[in-house]
């Protein structure tokens, strides 16, 4: 077993069985983030010396029989929206290029008590907004598949450091899709738990209303690991929900008997990439052959998902992006005549194309005259797409859909097309419009030698049941198992 090709939970035990130590992981990770890390540029930053340290630490603990927490040992990158003290978090924009944060994201406090390791910041498009990694304002992050093709985006840095050995696990942010999009181009496990299942405390706010931290793993009881780490009550997140967590993992092995799995006629639509739909017909055959019943469903409004979301989303992001006005904290710049220009330079130099164009199209739809006709008619075509799941979910227990329309494009084919690109989310804003969690599994390769996901869906805190659905179908295949070369 390759240590940087191992799964969490392999590493885990032999770390209890003393076959091999943190250290020795972690200086694994490192080492291989050094050699291949400039061709696919998944970190914005590494803590190699403060992790090595931690490292030492828990094999310490471990030695001395002291008791553990659930990750002890186990190298984790944090997408570079999530703050953690003492360490720069830009959310790839130079606005905050040199920003600090004083405090710990609440996710990464429970981290630090499950006594991970906490590797580096992990590369996005700027303040998360995008799919494909390119409107980072440092770097591009590639497919480690095949670096002339995208690792997705916005989480396309953690998708990436997973997939290429970089670290086992890694968290990110999914607002329309930046987790479950990623995941499937880069042959990982990606989860979106469920809106308020997991504290959004420390991160970065894009689409407050939307955003929600999931972890990436190399398989589905690695995401169930660290989904019981992370998941919980915070009561600095009032968005966060008072509801118990189960132990994922104790359950994970049992099948679901009965199960009933929903699928839409989309996967019937034009643009839907024949080797995608291909991947997705063979995976329902999959849940077939274990003895679950394949419902066809009706989600009158799903066609409507991307303009109700590329209305809200720009909306809550003009609105929480009005902060960096070069006066508190981030970018200033450092001509100007008055206070209205040095506002205006400030921004206007800081913030990349794509941020500026969603910042634009929300204040517009917000603005006085156009609320109505667009804002508050989104949050009710919201409303009926939210319906629709709840009616589906009374008949079927999990949703199977693709997780993007194509596999993995080059890097370069969209960043020119605004539209093509946003479009790209079109199987997967249901899920955050709705509140709903989504996960990502391998299930395919394109004839370029590229993974494709499956999407899964369930309904709000029925994860345990989303995950057991994904590790029924990973039990009878091997594409978790495929590592890039």
């Amino acid at each position: 077993m390759s240590i940087t090709s191992a799964t969490a939970s392999e590493l885990l035990a032999k770390m209890n069985s003393g076959e091999i130590s943190s250290e020795e992981i972690t200086s694994a990770c490192l080492d291989e983030i050094s050699r291949r890390d400039g061709s696919i540029n998944a970190f914005l930053s590494v803590q190699q010396e403060a992790a090595l340290e931690k490292a030492r630490e828990v094999d310490r603990k471990r030695k001395a029989g002291k008791p553990l927490g659930k990750l002890a040992g186990l190298p984790v990158a944090l997408k570079d929206n999530i703050c953690s003290e003492g360490v720069t978090t830009t959310c790839a924009s130079k606005m905050l290029e040199h920003f600090v944060p004083p405090y710990d994201a609440h996710i990464v406090e429970q981290l630090k008590a499950a006594d991970a390791v906490l590797i580096g910041k992990t590369n996005l498009d700027e303040f998360a907004m995008g799919s494909s990694t390119e409107n980072s304002a440092f770097k591009t992050t590639t497919n480690p598949w095949n670096t002339a093709y995208a690792a997705g985006g916005s989480s396309g840095g953690s998708a990436a450091a997973v997939s290429a050995g970089f670290a086992p696990l890694a968290l990110g942010s999914d607002t329309g899709g930046s987790i479950r999009q990623p995941a499937s181009f880069c042959g990982v496990v990606g989860l979106k738990p469920t809106y308020g299942r997991v504290s959004r405390y420390g991160l970065v706010a894009f689409a407050s209303s939307l955003d929600q931290i999931g972890p990436f793993a190399r398989d589905v009881t690695d995401a169930a690991l660290i989904l019981g780490t992370i998941a919980g009550k915070d009561r600095r997140d009032t968005t966060s929900l008072d509801a118990a967590v189960p132990e994922y993992t104790s359950t994970l092995e049992q099948p679901l008997k009965n199960l009933k799995v929903g699928y839409i006629e989309l996967l019937h639509e034009e643009g839907l990439h024949a080797e995608v739909k291909e991947a997705t017909l063979r995976a329902l055959d999959v849940y077939k052959s274990l003895g679950a019943e394949m419902v066809p469903i009706t989600l009158p409004h799903a066609k409507y998902c991307v303009a109700t979301y590329y209305i809200i989303a720009p909306s809550e992001a003009s609105s929480n992006l009005a902060r960096y006005d070069g006066v508190h904290y981030g970018y200033r710049a450092p001509h100007f005549e008055n206070m209205i220009d040095m506002y205006a330079a400030s921004r206007g130099e800081a913030f990349g194309d794509e941020v500026k164009r969603r910042i634009m199209l929300g204040t517009y739809a917000l603005s006085s005259g156009y609320y109505d006709a667009y804002y508050l008619k989104a949050l009710k075509v919201r409303r009926l797409i939210r319906n629709d799941f709840e009616q589906a979910f009374q008949s079927v227990d999990i949703i199977a859909t693709p997780v993007t329309p194509t596999p993995a494009f080059t890097i370069g084919e969209l960043v020119d097309d605004p539209l093509a690109m946003y479009l790209a989310d079109i199987f997967t804003t249901s899920a955050n419009l709705s509140g709903i969690p989504g996960i990502s599994i391998p299930a395919g390769m394109s004839k370029n030698n590229l993974p494709i996901g499956l999407q899964l869906l369930a309904p709000p805190l029925e994860e345990e049941r989303l995950l057991r659905a994904a590790r029924m179908f990973e039990r009878e295949t091997d594409w978790h198992l495929k590592r890039p070369v």
